[in-house]
């Protein structure tokens, strides 16, 4: 197993992460209600319709193949590299150098997409309650919350994320079964799962939605020096992660389709596309499911937003370690046990980005969180596309499990980079905008990834002894010299 190795510099690492508590986290930076109270009706009304259903299932069983490889990995190198080491790993420590960056910028992005939503719906759920606040309040609140927990240790962000995902799993199981009651089996239409309905117009819009709900689940990888048994735990609380977040996507859009009818899901989802699901809580749960569901979607943004800023800190943190990122980003506090630096960083970015935001006078959802949301989503599909070839790479020369090391990734893979390719074309839907400078986002992850590849090439020849520790890759710190500058020249 490759780990980091300890800094003298900084405190240790609380080992008190456990299987449960990874889940927690992992899926809360999906954000579940969230997606289907604003992805979902979107998918219905801009793609397949009564298909979408279909849709969340075949993209929870590529990231399934992805998720054989990811864990098969994640047993032998542990740490708070995530892709970053896997990647240098498997690919090299160039490649790995691009792809940490365009992690940090990803889930950077992410993250304050997130805490746009957040504001925005926050406000407008406080004003019809009477209290009228500015949004970049709301967005402060979250800041100082996210960032006081992010500060501490992630069992602590892991207890709160516990009490947030219980709640509003437990809506809209709630709902599934309301409607099941009413309509019994009619309530799971077959329809949703021929070809007449998947294969059709819009498919590749639904796909990319679909892809797009399932961001974060991947970030189990980041806690392996903050998990118990990082070998065990990181690798099954990933699976876990994306069987509970798929199923739970498919089994509730599904019931959706039964409850608003296959023929008409569509037409009413494009007429419905804020309050789709306010309006079936209203119909199958009472008048007092839509300021509760209301509630829990506020809940599930800043939980989201706190999942999502962990993730971002660990990247910053691990780069740091590295030379790619500032070196004092690399400590850890004497005290929590947690990547406090990484954590004010992170702070700070997201606190800028909705001041500028505030004093242009600009919408917090229509202009900064689906721009910036949209951006992270295609990085994060990127990076996990580019670990499933690492996955493939690594194991090529230590063969494992047919298929837990060769066959699935190979499958996630293709899935994968058809992903990279719809969000690319249809980047102007996924972030609700033509205008030409959002549409031209991707090239910042382009950039991110050129910065980083230059300036681990530039560390190779200027610091052969720093280029040897990108990726935290302790096997060639351990193999002599002679080797190691040997397999340096390889990666």
């Amino acid at each position: 197993m490759v780990s980091s190795p300890p800094d003298a510099r900084s405190g240790a690492f609380a080992r008190t992460l456990t299987t449960p508590k990874i889940v927690f986290i992992v899926i809360a930076a999906a954000a579940p209600l969230a997606a289907m109270v604003f992805t979902v009706p979107l998918s219905f009304a801009l793609g397949v319709g009564p298909g979408v259903p279909a849709m969340f299932a075949f993209a929870g069983l590529t990231l399934l193949c992805f998720t054989s490889g990811y864990a098969a990995i994640s047993r032998e190198i542990t740490g708070s590299g995530g892709f970053y080491s896997q990647i240098a790993h498997g690919l090299g420590r160039r490649p790995a150098a691009g792809a940490g960056l365009i992690a940090v910028i990803s889930y950077n992005a992410v993250a304050v997409g997130v805490l746009g939503a957040f504001a925005y719906f926050t406000q407008a759920v406080a004003a019809a309650h009477g209290l009228r606040l500015h949004w970049a309040v709301w967005a402060v609140a979250a800041l100082v919350f996210v960032g006081t927990l992010g500060y501490r240790d992630a069992e602590l962000s892991a207890r709160v994320l516990a009490v947030f995902m219980v709640c509003e799993i437990a809506l809209l199981v709630a709902l599934d079964v309301a409607v099941l009651v009413r309509h019994g089996f009619s309530a799971l239409p077959t329809a949703s799962f021929t070809p007449h309905a998947t294969l059709t117009t819009g498919i590749g819009v639904s796909v990319m939605f679909a892809f797009a709900s399932f961001i974060g689940f991947e970030s189990a990888g980041l806690y392996g020096e903050e998990a118990r048994n990082p070998g065990r735990s990181v690798p099954r609380a990933t699976v876990i992660a994306v069987v509970v977040v798929a199923a739970f996507y498919a089994f509730t859009s599904w019931v959706t389709v039964g409850a608003v009818g296959a023929s008409r899901v569509q037409q009413v989802a494009s007429h419905h596309l804020a309050d789709l699901y306010f309006g079936l809580g209203d119909s199958y749960l009472g008048s007092v499911a839509t300021p509760v569901m209301q509630l829990l979607l506020c809940t599930s943004l800043l939980a989201g937003c706190l999942a999502l800023h962990n993730a971002a800190n660990r990247y910053m943190y691990a780069l740091g370690g590295d030379a790619i990122l500032p070196g004092w980003l690399h400590r850890v506090h004497p005290r929590h046990g947690s990547v406090h630096r990484a954590s004010l960083v992170q702070t700070a970015i997201s606190s800028a980005v909705v001041l500028v935001y505030a004093a242009a006078g600009f919408d917090p959802y229509a202009n900064m969180s689906t721009s910036m949301v949209g951006l992270g989503t295609l990085g994060v599909i990127v990076l996990q596309a580019m670990t499933s070839v690492a996955v493939l790479a690594y194991f090529r020369r230590r063969p494992r499990h047919w298929w837990n090391t060769a066959l699935a990734p190979a499958l996630g893979s293709v899935g994968l980079v058809v992903a990279c390719v719809l969000v690319v074309r249809n980047f102007g839907v996924l972030t609700g905008t033509a205008n030409r400078v959002v549409t031209s986002l991707p090239w910042v992850l382009a950039a991110a990834w050129a910065i980083g590849f230059v300036q681990a090439w530039r560390m190779r020849a200027v610091r052969p002894d720093r280029y040897l520790g990108l990726g935290r890759a302790a096997e060639d710190l351990t193999t002599g010299p002679d080797r190691a500058r040997s397999r340096a020249a390889s990666l």
